[in-house]
Formats: structure tokens, C-alpha cells, sequence
């Protein structure tokens, strides 16, 4: 007969070969286990037939015992588990680890129904599908699967990153969570926010962000409406590919700078071009680059399929592989003059408009990981101890935890007002009026990042630049932040572009 589940009963296990522990109200037999523990046997041995609980969680997240679960006898007799379980989809508990708009005792002007189930749809989808592969290709450096890729393609995820618009009508979200003719800023808000609570840097932009950042270009400027309409159709299924190609080595922010040319044929038939483009995201898998040329009076952009004369070659970051970003190479490539985007000669308009889709994204997804990070630095301060006293014990780490919510929470009201002012404008009018605030938006999310990675870290001490255990999290934020402080338009120019937007308004007024 199997002996019952007490804390009296389990204080007879403290052998090597017969060997139990209790956490959080659970019994765990680790006999067979103690020789393959990554964190050795003496650690065990300390705490056989003990509550383990404090010394637990004080070196491991919860999520351990989910792996090890297979060792797990069951309740300790009369006694229920303390730690909250969370399931795929549920919003946090922990303070602030929510946006306000979805903290029950809340209110926002901005979301409706149909927003919080396309939120607890999308976030349902992301804990089941998204993140085991995230996590597994981010270490791996793979590319992102086809399967994956399928399935939200099904899901009509791929259609939703790329924004509001009439490629969305007749489409149905998720399942069912909304319908695309209701998609609009604030929705697309919500996933780009949800897409990376993953917390796999170079995965979240292996996700497809070369398409996120390229196919509005095609949707909003194409002048060939059957190539159009095939592009979409072949991308929004997942069937193929795409990226943005307009950064060189000669020229990042500085997209003046270009050197890649593209010289119309005689006949007025076809672009050649010849050029070099660096660190383009998702350009060792795409079918086509929506590329920045120079041009005989200017400068045009071109939709180029991969064909003869494309070469792409990986290029090693500071983040995972599975970002697949990539050197171009175009050596005499013939590109049909159909393919032409916007105006010949005129395609700085057609990149500066599409540069506010990115930027305003990236901010979001940036400030959703600084979320991410602050409620991964409130559990910590909670759970670790240090003197006998819980981390939050220390006034100089509520310091660092108060700096850490006013960010968050600031970041995420100037983002909801600027979305907000997207829903009532053009593409036009957006492209006229929000360049400057997303650029300042941008820049202030990521210096946000800046310090709330250097506090997080500070917390979490060791394990903040460690990248296993505890503080991964914390870890990958700090080592990746500044991918989102660059791409796009580096900080600098960004808060130049909002002052030099906002000195075209200025009026001649005197002090």
C-alpha cells in the first residue's frame, strides 16, 4: 500500500536512493533523478525530506516543475498548492504586468470588446503555438517553420501584421475573435504587443517582420493591380516570402546615401540593378525584396523577385540566427519595369510613409518586452531572498521598480494616444503629421529600454546576464534591446526627424 502523502512521512526520505522533498505543497521523489540534476546532488541531499519550497524558488522559475512533473507524487495530504498556475491565454496577476486597459478595476476609451477577445485569442495562440517554437529556434538559430507559418497564415495572422486596411474585409480573425473589417490601429496594436511575449529577440523578427515592414509597400503603392494582387495572395498564405531590402553598408539612416542603382532599359521594359544591401531581415528565405534604388533623376523602389543574379548570405548579430538576416547581393538583375513602386524617381515618399508603420511597431513591440521585463523584476524582488529579506525589503530596489512602472506605463499612454490619432487619419495625412511623434515615440521607447534593461539587471544581479535559469528574460533584453534602438532609424535621427517635423509648424512667434 503506497504511504500517505505527509510532511511526516516524507521526512523518512532522505536517503541517496530514496530521496523526497516537498514544494509549494507538493511531494517530489528525486531518487532516480539525483545523479542527472544539472545543479549536482549535493544541493538535493541538503534539502531531502524538507519543505523545499523557499530554497526552490529562490534558484528556479515555476516553470521547472512543469518539466519535471513526471517526479511529482501528488498533494501533500490536506494541502493545496500556493503558486498560481497560468494557462495559455490569461492575463497576469502581478501589478502592472498588464497594460491598464486590460487590469479588471480599469477603464480605456480606446478598447472595446471585440479588442480584449481578439487580445485573449491572439495571446491564446501565441502561448500554444508561438512560443515552444520560439524558444526552440531561438537557441537553435533556425528559421522560423512552415508549419508555423501555415498556421497563422490560417489564422489570418500574417494578413493582420500587415496592418489596417481592405486586405483585411472578408477575412475572419483568430477563429472567429473578430471580424477584419473591425481591424483597426488599436487591434493591430494589440498584436503586434502580444507577438512578442515569447521573449525570443531574434525569433520575434524572424516572425515574418520582413513581410510586416515590406508588403504595406506593395499594398499602398503598386502600380500593376494584377501583380499586386498575386504578391498578397502568394504572401498572406504563406506560400512565399518577403523583406524589405533599402539599408547598405554605405547608408543606413542616411537612405540618400544608396548606391544600389537601377537603370531602365532602353526599350522601357526593365530595370537593371546592380548593388549590395545589409543587415535585411528574413532575406536568406524571401521571394522578394522590396528594394531602394538610385535611378537616372532620383531615387525609386522596386519590387525584385529572387531570381538570377540574387545572392544572400548570413549575417552573424548580436542576437539568434533565426532573425535570418542577410547580405544582397544583385548582380545585373533584370527586374520587369511593372514591378516599380510609387513614382519613378519619386520613392522617398513611398519608403518615408511606409517607415511609420515600422517604427510605430517596433515601439510597441519594445515596450511590451519592457512590460515583460518589469513584471519578470517584481516576481523576482518577491521571490529572491538576501539577508533573510525578500529583494523588495530594499528601498533602493523599490526605486528601481517605481522608475521601471512610470516608463512602462508613460511609454504605452503616448502610444495610445498616438494610435488613436491613426484611426482618424490617412495614410497621407499620417505620413504629414505623425512622422515627427512616431520618430520621438521610437526614440523614447527605446531609451526607456535602455535604463529599464540596466535596472533589471542590477535586480537580478548574476543571473541577469546569464542565459539560462532565472533570468533569461532579463538577459536576452539587455543583449537585444538595441536592435530596436538602430533598425528602422537609429535614436538620434529619430528625435532630429520629430524637432525638424515639428519646426515646419513652428510659428513666427516671439518671446
Amino acid at each position: 500500500m503506497a504511504p500517505k502523502l505527509t510532511r511526516e512521512e516524507v521526512k523518512k526520505h532522505t536517503a541517496e536512493d530514496d530521496l523526497w522533498f516537498i514544494v509549494d505543497h507538493k511531494v517530489y521523489d528525486v531518487s532516480d533523478f539525483i545523479d542527472a540534476h544539472p545543479g549536482g546532488s549535493v544541493v538535493l541531499q541538503q534539502v531531502a525530506g524538507t519543505d523545499a519550497t523557499e530554497a526552490f524558488y529562490n534558484l528556479h522559475r515555476h516553470e521547472v516543475l512543469h518539466q519535471y512533473k513526471s517526479l511529482c507524487l501528488g498533494n501533500v495530504e490536506g494541502e493545496e498548492p500556493e503558486v498560481i498556475e497560468q494557462l495559455p491565454g490569461d492575463l497576469s496577476q502581478v501589478p502592472y504586468a498588464e497594460p491598464l486597459w486590460l487590469t479588471p478595476q480599469f477603464r480605456s476609451p480606446f478598447y472595446s470588446e471585440k479588442h480584449k477577445k481578439l487580445q485573449k485569442a491572439m495571446r491564446k495562440f501565441v502561448d500554444e503555438h508561438i512560443t515552444p517554437e520560439a524558444r526552440e529556434k531561438e537557441l537553435s538559430g533556425e528559421y522560423i517553420s512552415q508549419e508555423l507559418i501555415d498556421k497563422m497564415a490560417e489564422a489570418n495572422i500574417l494578413a493582420m501584421r500587415a496592418g489596417p486596411g481592405k486586405h483585411m474585409h472578408g477575412r475572419s480573425l483568430l477563429g472567429g475573435a473578430m471580424d477584419g473589417k473591425d481591424y483597426d490601429a488599436f487591434s493591430d496594436l494589440i498584436i503586434s504587443q502580444e507577438l512578442t511575449r515569447h521573449t525570443s529577440r531574434g525569433f520575434q523578427d524572424g516572425n515574418m517582420a520582413g513581410m510586416t515592414i515590406s508588403l504595406s509597400a506593395v499594398i499602398a503603392w503598386a502600380n500593376d493591380e494584377e501583380l499586386k494582387n498575386r504578391v498578397v495572395d502568394e504572401v498572406l498564405s504563406g506560400k512565399k516570402k518577403m523583406c524589405l531590402a533599402i539599408t547598405e553598408a554605405f547608408a543606413g539612416s542616411d537612405v540618400a546615401g544608396l548606391r544600389t542603382t537601377a537603370e531602365l532599359s532602353e526599350d522601357g521594359s526593365h530595370y537593371i540593378v546592380n548593388g549590395t544591401k545589409k543587415w535585411i531581415t528574413n532575406g536568406m528565405w524571401s521571394d522578394y525584396f522590396v528594394t531602394g534604388c538610385k535611378t537616372k533623376k532620383g531615387f525609386s523602389v522596386l519590387l525584385i523577385e529572387r531570381s538570377e543574379g540574387v545572392e544572400t548570405k548570413k549575417i552573424k548579430t548580436a542576437y539568434s540566427a533565426a532573425a535570418a538576416t542577410t547580405f544582397v547581393e544583385f548582380d545585373n538583375v533584370k527586374v520587369p519595369a511593372k514591378n516599380l513602386l510609387g513614382e519613378e524617381h519619386k520613392g522617398f515618399v513611398v519608403i518615408m510613409s511606409n517607415f511609420n508603420h515600422e517604427r510605430w511597431m517596433m515601439a510597441a513591440m519594445v515596450m511590451r518586452w519592457s512590460r515583460t521585463v518589469l513584471e519578470e523584476c517584481l516576481k523576482w524582488a518577491h521571490q529572491r531572498l538576501v539577508f533573510g529579506k525578500p529583494l523588495i525589503a530594499q528601498p533602493v530596489v523599490r526605486q528601481k521598480l517605481g522608475r521601471m512602472i512610470a516608463l512602462v506605463e508613460a511609454n504605452q499612454a503616448w502610444i495610445e494616444q498616438i494610435t488613436f490619432q491613426m484611426n482618424g487619419m490617412s495614410y497621407k495625412e499620417q505620413a504629414k503629421h505623425l512622422s515627427g511623434p512616431i520618430g520621438l515615440l521610437k526614440t523614447f521607447s527605446t531609451r526607456s529600454a535602455h535604463e529599464i534593461a540596466d535596472n533589471a539587471v542590477n535586480i537580478f544581479g548574476g543571473r541577469g546576464v546569464t542565459q539560462t535559469g532565472m533570468g533569461r528574460v532579463v538577459e536576452a533584453f539587455h543583449r537585444t534591446y538595441k536592435f530596436d534602438s538602430i533598425l528602422g532609424g537609429a535614436e538620434e535621427v529619430m528625435a532630429d526627424l520629430g524637432v525638424r517635423q515639428a519646426m515646419r509648424f513652428m510659428p513666427n512667434a516671439k518671446l
